[in-house]
């Protein structure tokens, strides 16, 4: 795609460097486009689209995949993920005093504001994959986005005792540690699942038995339209009267 069509690559990077903060700025009222002022920013973002796909026998990309330079890059994302947590319920804060909600949605958007756009960004690559919606099958940053932005909505409303500098630090190492170990291992799962698994049938419910009983309600009905009842077995009588008539016709 990135030599038959340019422009739509650039536009797809350009929507993974800054889709968090088109997001934010729509929710907030602002401009979408406010953050392509920062040249410096779309300029560094250009030259390493370029370098990925332009450079000579893959060196750059190389480079970026080779396993502990890939684990340092993990680490700085994840650093200025919680950052962008930070500062984006922060700004919510500043212009709704008592918007919980918006702090939450913002803050989200701005930690995990590329994989929201996941879908949007397929369209401009020709491609459509309803089934890859993050909202219903969310990877572990847009989670630990969700529930980091909650620590930072009670911290900034004063629900949680702590200052924001350490709350910063330690949810920081928190999302260094996982993301690492997860991309050392490549591993996919989260480390939420244990507790989920705990609390989510707690208050959600139990998937599993409905999808069960389900499963079998059709495996019974497919069973009886694939098994039909047998005919009613012939009387004597009828027997009797289908030997004459083929006699009768052998004799003709």
């Amino acid at each position: 795609m990135s030599r038959r069509s340019p422009f739509a690559s650039w536009l797809c990077a350009m929507l993974h460097c800054f889709g968090s903060y088109i997001l934010a700025d729509l929710l907030l009222g602002e401009s979408p486009i406010d953050y392509f002022s920062n040249n410096s920013s779309v300029i560094l973002a250009t030259a390493v689209w370029y370098l990925i796909f332009f450079c000579p026998m893959n060196l750059f990309y190389k480079c970026v995949s080779f396993l502990p330079m890939k684990l340092i890059f993990v680490a700085m994302k994840e650093v200025v993920r919680v950052r962008k947590i930070a500062a984006g319920v922060h700004h919510a804060h500043h212009r709704y005093h008592h918007g919980w909600f918006i702090m939450m949605a913002t803050g989200w958007v701005k930690g995990s504001g590329v994989a929201l756009m996941s879908n949007f960004e397929q369209l401009l690559r020709g491609v459509w994959k309803p089934e890859s919606n993050e909202i219903l099958r969310m990877s572990f940053p847009t989670k630990a986005s969700l529930y980091g932005t909650v620590l930072f909505t009670l911290q900034q409303t004063h629900w949680l005792p702590i200052s924001e500098a350490n709350l910063i630090f330690f949810f920081t190492m928190f999302m260094i540690v996982c993301k690492v170990f997860m991309t050392a291992t490549h591993s996919h799962a989260s480390p939420f699942a244990p507790v989920e698994s705990f609390i989510c049938p707690v208050f959600f419910g139990s998937v599993s038995s409905g999808h069960t009983s389900h499963h079998h309600d059709q495996h019974g009905a497919s069973h009886e339209v694939s098994h039909p009842p047998p005919p009613p077995a012939k009387s004597k009588e009828e027997l009797n009267e289908g030997t004459r008539k083929r006699k009768a016709k052998k004799a003709e």
